[in-house]
This record gives structure tokens, C-alpha cells and sequence, in this order.
């Protein structure tokens, strides 16, 4: 490892060790796990959960012993962050799927190609957020203004999260432009009918799922940067997040209910995230140990209340 390390360089040896992980993960899910059209059971949700996480974490381990102490903490602090943006967002995935009746036996492949999806335009997303930030530095500061109000917007807002198909932008132009069909078409994503080519209702949702992730991208991926401007970081973190989506999805999706206060933390996580870019103009820095620190713990703090406290329902 360390020959081959010292041929190819450390940074491109980790890219392709990140490839390898993420194409492997792929063939033994498509090979594997899509071949049953059962859902996925909580003990499996979980062991596959676990393997994300621990595959990440020792993944944040090779960045630290190759890249030093800070890369790896920034490693550490921008996956908790987009892990629990992303848990948040599995949310809005339930309303999704509920709402189109899609059956339970469809769940794994439409989460499937809708995170793969999302995959994709995150890396095109993330790849224009660096160069625009190589570019203008001063963008970092605009980042953060709208990190702080996108934060504050989330935590006095009294609405839940919802599904609207009618404020849906990718809903309406497929609507409007595709013809489609309001059935799951025996789990295909295309059917012909009289030598026309029609959609489905799974692939209808599939767009839908990807384009909703995109958006949040728009608040995750700027927040990343709050911790790190180091591409391995942004890109390896971001990635791991999302390919981690759909096994917690069956992990959490029981228990949609159950964390009532996880927004309110994650949008006291986004100011304080959106803060610390906007202090650099002081040139105040916050170690990134203190910002791991308070990440976690305000995260941690939030799944405690929710355990323990139940936020009142409007009738």
C-alpha cells in the first residue's frame, strides 16, 4: 500500500480507493440485493447502516493518516453533517413514496436509482461549487449569509415537512412533458401501449426523489464547505452521505415520528456552520475540533429531547 502510495501520489491512491468502495458497494447491490422483491427487513437496514458508517469512518481514517490530524477531522465533521441533513431529508422521501402509493416491494430499487440520481448531480453541483469558490473566494461569505437564513427560516418555521406535487418544479414539466402512466407497470420504469412509449409511476418518483435531494443540496453542499475546502474531503464525505440514504431510509422510516426536535438541530447546526464562515471575514477561525464538537453535540442534544419529549400535533 505504502509503495503504491508513493508511485501515484497519496490524494489519487484515496480517489481510487473511494471508486473502488463505491463501485463495489453498486455490483453487490444490483448482483445481490435487488433480486428480492421483499422489503428490506430493520436487521438488515441496520446491519447495511453499519457498514456504511464504519466504511466511511475507517475511509476517514486513511484521509488522517495520510493527510494529517485536521483533513481526517474535516473528514469526520462534513460526513456527520451530511449524514444528518440527509436524515432529515429520508423524511420528505416517505412523504414522497406515500403519497404515489408506490408498494413496498418497489421501495429498494426507486431509492436505488433515485440516490444514484442524486449521486450524480451532486457531483456535478459539487464540482461547480469548487471551481466558483477557487475562483471568488468572497462567494464563502454569501454561503454562510444564506446558511444562517436558511437555518433561522427552518427553526421558526411552524410547518412540517411536506409534499406538495403542485410546487414541485420536476413534477410539473413531467407532467406536462412525458406521457405517463399512474401505475408501477410490474416494476418496469417504461411500458408501450398500442407502439407508444409510456412512463411509469416509479419513474415518475425516481426524478422526483433525485431533483428533491438536489435541493437540498443547495444547503448541504455550501455547509461542507464551511469545514473544509480540500476537494478529497468534500467530494469522499458528501458521497459517502448519500450512498448511506437508502439503507437508512428502512432503518428510520418506521419511526418517521419519532424525532420530532432533529430539524430544530440541524438548523442550529446551519447557523452556527453558516457563522463560522461569516467570522472569517474578522478572521476568526473556529478550530475544527470545537465545530466536530459542537456538530455532535447539538445533533446528540436533539435525538435525547426527541426521545424523551414529544413536540405537540396540530389537530
Amino acid at each position: 500500500m505504502n509503495e503504491l502510495i508513493q508511485q501515484f501520489g497519496d490524494t489519487n491512491v484515496l480517489y481510487f480507493v473511494f471508486g473502488f468502495i463505491v463501485l463495489l458497494f453498486l455490483v453487490l447491490d444490483i448482483g445481490l440485493l435487488q433480486r428480492s422483491d421483499k422489503p428490506m427487513s430493520v436487521k438488515s437496514a441496520l446491519i447495511q447502516t453499519s457498514c456504511w458508517v464504519t466504511t466511511a469512518l475507517s475511509y476517514g481514517y486513511l484521509i488522517y493518516h495520510y493527510h494529517g490530524t485536521e483533513k481526517g477531522l474535516q473528514f469526520v465533521s462534513a460526513y456527520l453533517m451530511e449524514y444528518s441533513l440527509s436524515a432529515d431529508n429520508l423524511f420528505v422521501f416517505i412523504l414522497i413514496l406515500s403519497y404515489f402509493k408506490i408498494s413496498e416491494k418497489y421501495y429498494h430499487k426507486v431509492l436505488f436509482y433515485g440516490i444514484i440520481g442524486a449521486v450524480v448531480f451532486r457531483v456535478i453541483f459539487i464540482f461547480l461549487g469548487i471551481l466558483i469558490v477557487e475562483q471568488f473566494h468572497w462567494v464563502l461569505y454569501i454561503f454562510g449569509a444564506i446558511l444562517v437564513y436558511t437555518g433561522a427560516s427552518m427553526l421558526f418555521s411552524r410547518g412540517e415537512n411536506e409534499f406538495n406535487p403542485e410546487k414541485n418544479i420536476m413534477y410539473k414539466l413531467m407532467r406536462r412533458y412525458l406521457p405517463l402512466l399512474d401505475n408501477e407497470g410490474d416494476g418496469n420504469f417504461t411500458m408501450r401501449r398500442d407502439g407508444k412509449k409510456y412512463y411509469t409511476i416509479l419513474f415518475l418518483v425516481i426524478t422526483i426523489i433525485a431533483s428533491t435531494d438536489l435541493v437540498f443540496a443547495l444547503d448541504s453542499i455550501p455547509a461542507v464547505f464551511a469545514i473544509s475546502q480540500d476537494r478529497l474531503v468534500i467530494i469522499t464525505s458528501n458521497i459517502f452521505a448519500v450512498m448511506g440514504l437508502r439503507a437508512m431510509f428502512f432503518l428510520l422510516k418506521g419511526m418517521a415520528d419519532k424525532f420530532d426536535y432533529l430539524q430544530e438541530g440541524i438548523s442550529i447546526v446551519l447557523i452556527f456552520i453558516g457563522l463560522k464562515m461569516l467570522l472569517e471575514i474578522f478572521h476568526i477561525n473556529v478550530a475544527t475540533q470545537w465545530s466536530l464538537i459542537v456538530i455532535g453535540s447539538i445533533l446528540l442534544t436533539s435525538i435525547v429531547v426527541s426521545i424523551f419529549w414529544d413536540k405537540p400535533r396540530k389537530e
